[in-house]
């Protein structure tokens, strides 16, 4: 298991697919050894990631390992990694579309593939603060609020995914975003917004997103990133 890697080429990933904010949000890695999260350093765009920009933070924002400095927001990484031992990575964006549909007191339906992972239960809402997530006290909050779903959006602030592989959390963000944005395309046309069922958003959540799709869509971006 090569953490460093996994946080490089989700940085890639996240940049081919279109959710970087320059220098701002990060990808995170649960150390297999307990001692906290792999994450990219900050100062860095998406994109500028390498093995060299990669430190490892402790869950008091000590860096263990890696010569550079640690987002601000760690909180957000470590202390849902404490809460939830199922999740094995983390993601923090604050793409455009995500960010502005948060801000909407309304529900993400499933209306397209790519919010069915979103739907069904509906996923929550961060509304203590639109602030940055910078006490280990915000970052619990954060991950109560998330509870046991696999995003949370963030109003005023942005967007974050969890998944047991860093390909999983990877994809949800690149999903949410393309949910999103897709939400905000149908209200603006106006006229009545049809969805899928209940019944039927569980059933192409097992038929179209399940590990095996994951995977591909996770390594068709990896592919795009380092080709």
């Amino acid at each position: 298991m090569n953490v460093v890697a996994d946080v490089v080429s989700a940085s890639r990933a996240l940049a081919t697919a279109g959710l970087s904010d320059m220098v701002w949000g990060h990808a995170s890695v649960r150390d297999p050894e307990g001692q906290g999260a792999w994450m990219k350093a900050s100062g860095f765009g998406f994109e500028e990631i390498n093995e060299d920009r990669v430190v490892l933070v402790s869950p008091e924002g000590g860096v263990l390992r890696g010569s550079g400095k640690r987002h601000l927001e760690f909180p957000i990484h470590t202390e849902i990694l404490a809460r939830r031992a199922d999740v094995g990575a983390v993601v923090h964006t604050h793409a455009p579309a995500l960010s502005a549909f948060s801000s909407l007191q309304r529900e993400l339906r499933p209306i397209s593939h790519d919010a069915v992972p979103f739907a069904h239960p509906q996923l929550p809402r961060f509304t203590v603060t639109g602030a940055l997530i910078a006490t280990r006290d915000l970052g619990r909050a954060l991950a109560e609020g998330l509870g046991d779903a696999n995003a949370i959006l963030m109003p005023h602030h942005g967007a974050v995914t969890v998944g047991p592989d860093i390909g999983t959390a990877v994809m949800y963000a690149v999903l949410l975003e393309r949910a999103c944005r897709t939400q905000l395309l149908a209200d603006a046309a106006g006229g009545a917004l049809t969805a899928s069922s209940e019944a039927e958003t569980r059933f192409k959540r097992e038929q179209i997103w399940n590990p095996d799709q994951l995977k591909a869509g996770w390594e068709y971006l990896v592919r795009r990133a380092h080709g």
